[in-house]
């Protein structure tokens, strides 16, 4: 385990020019290519997951109003629950590393309140 390093960051200076002078933050900036590669692939991803919930929101919605669904769109499979951690639960058994939507079953898929 590192031990951990305890830095002061003097007044007026921002704390990752302190941290980028002590080598703790030895990450490379990212590119703009590699920007626009994750931007792609997270609008890829919402895409999928969009289909699958358009695809299967008029049939759940009657009987499921604002019930939680996690989405795996590279497998097509989805849970619903009223909880959303249940459901996180359930799809995370069954999909251990995948990368899950959140949605709920209402008019706009929107999780949360405005």
């Amino acid at each position: 385990m590192k031990e951990r390093q305890h830095i002061q960051v003097p007044h007026g200076r921002r704390i990752f020019e302190v941290l980028q002078e002590h080598s703790l933050n030895k990450r490379p900036p990212v590119s703009e290519e590699e920007k626009a590669r994750r931007e792609a692939e997270d609008e890829a991803f919402d895409k999928r997951c969009d289909e699958i919930f358009q695809r299967v929101r008029p049939e759940l919605i009657q009987d499921h109003y604002n019930w939680a669904i996690m989405i795996e769109p590279n497998s097509g499979n989805y849970v619903i629950d009223p909880n959303p951690e249940v459901a996180f639960q359930k799809i995370r058994d069954k999909h251990p590393n995948a990368r899950i939507m959140e949605m709920r079953l209402n008019k706009t898929g929107a999780v949360g309140r405005v």
